[in-house]
């Protein structure tokens, strides 16, 4: 682990990527706190200490003042890293005010302004703004979406975010019951504006693809998402064929679905049509 921590350096997605993932299993927290006492200024033990507290605290399983307090301290031991705030902005996310959601994600952005894991957060909670409000194409997390991907370079896979927008919001919006809960048989993706954010991030991904990304597949797999919803079927084929079985469970899972149910049957539905 620490050989490995040492070569992501300063690719900060990847970096943040590894630190949440390795500090998901229970057991992370106490082989954190172990490599701490054998080196206490490890940078890397700390922030991976923060993590797993962070999603300890998530489960219940952790008070969330003291994940929080794991965070401070490793943003002190590695002031340039931003995966220590996007632990935070991780428990913020579900357990924070909009405020402390904001200024999380600000801390994040000074550090590495593309920073793909901060921005999905930020576009999951902005989409849980005025539920009831139903269909609204200039709703925050739109626009938000939007500036993001324009403000990114031309090879960012940040080009994808307005896709996941469209279905963070289907998700809040199917959960209030102002969508149905097969996306299927929602109008979400076929509205004119709709369309244009899936052929733009479609066109993007033909161009660039990204397939060095440590979140690649979760793109793909957003991606692939929308446009089986949308309709179009060969495009969403070409989707699945580059996802091979690498379906992640956000946003097949969607509203409240079984993500391998419905992956499954995108997939074999997408496929068989070409």
């Amino acid at each position: 682990m620490r050989s490995l921590l040492t070569a992501t350096g300063d690719d900060w997605d990847r970096r943040g990527h590894r630190l949440v993932v390795l500090g998901e299993p229970p057991s992370s927290a106490a082989w954190a706190r172990d490599w701490l006492l054998a080196e206490p200024d490890s940078a890397d033990a700390a922030v991976l200490l923060a993590c797993a507290e962070v999603r300890a605290a998530l489960r219940g399983k952790e008070r969330p003042e003291s994940a929080r307090a794991a965070c401070l301290v490793a943003a002190g031991l590695a002031p340039r890293d931003p995966t220590p705030w996007l632990a935070q902005l991780l428990l913020a996310r579900t357990l924070g005010t909009e405020g402390e959601v904001a200024r999380l994600f600000d801390e994040v952005r000074v550090r590495h302004p593309e920073h793909h894991h901060a921005h999905h957060l930020m576009a999951a909670r902005l989409a849980e703004r005025r539920a009831g409000a139903g269909q609204d194409p200039l709703h925050e997390v739109y626009d938000f979406a939007s500036w993001a991907a324009e403000q990114a370079p031309a090879d960012s896979p940040l080009a994808v975010l307005p896709v996941v927008a469209h279905a963070e919001r289907y998700r809040v919006l199917a959960a209030a019951g102002r969508e149905p809960v097969d996306p299927l048989a929602s109008g979400h993706w076929t509205g004119r504006r709709a369309r244009l954010v899936m052929k733009a991030a479609f066109d993007w991904w033909l161009e660039w693809e990204g397939e060095d990304h440590p979140r690649n597949r979760l793109d793909l797999n957003y991606l692939a998402h929308a446009k089986y919803c949308e309709g179009r079927s060969a495009e969403a084929a070409a989707l699945f064929h580059r996802i091979g079985p690498h379906a992640t469970p956000d946003p097949w899972s969607y509203p409240d679905r079984d993500p391998h149910h419905a992956f499954q049957a995108a997939r074999d539905a997408a496929l068989g049509s070409v």
